[in-house]
């Protein structure tokens, strides 16, 4: 680790964040029963690490620098997903006393988001030579 790596990571964070803001922005008039913007960007952020993680493999079809895949793994989607909302929303939802969907918010986020990183695996495998890898090193699984 050094002082660059961190100013990457840092700016990548930033830029996710305020992707977050924006999608949650834009699904405000479609969020009233469930937290639609909290669940449009856990599946999408699942499906870019899943695609990105795939096609950047340093011996793939791809490949980046580990700074660039820090910036995009751990950057912008860590800045971007948002499984504290997810729980927050979850649990507001519980409070409540709407079980069922609390319920379906917990099905659809896990499932829908394991599917979404499933998908963009396969698709980077796809054009990456058929790589079974997403994750090159520890620190990117922590995303």
């Amino acid at each position: 680790m050094n002082f660059t790596t961190c100013l990457i990571v840092m700016f990548g964070g930033a830029l996710g964040t305020l992707m977050r803001y924006l999608v949650s922005l834009f699904a405000l008039p479609i969020s009233s029963q469930l937290p639609w913007g909290t669940i449009i960007v856990n599946i999408t952020g699942s499906f870019i690490i899943g695609l990105f993680g795939t096609l950047t493999l340093a011996h793939g079809r791809f490949p980046v620098s580990d700074e660039f895949r820090l910036f995009v793994m751990i950057g912008i989607c860590g800045g971007y997903t948002t499984f504290s909302s997810f729980s927050l929303q979850t649990l507001d939802l519980l409070r409540d006393g709407a079980l069922g969907r609390a319920a379906l918010n917990i099905i659809l986020s896990v499932a829908l988001c394991i599917g979404a990183v499933a998908v963009g695996h396969l698709i980077g495998a796809h054009f990456n030579g058929g790589a079974t890898e997403i994750a090159q090193s520890a620190i990117e699984e922590d995303a």
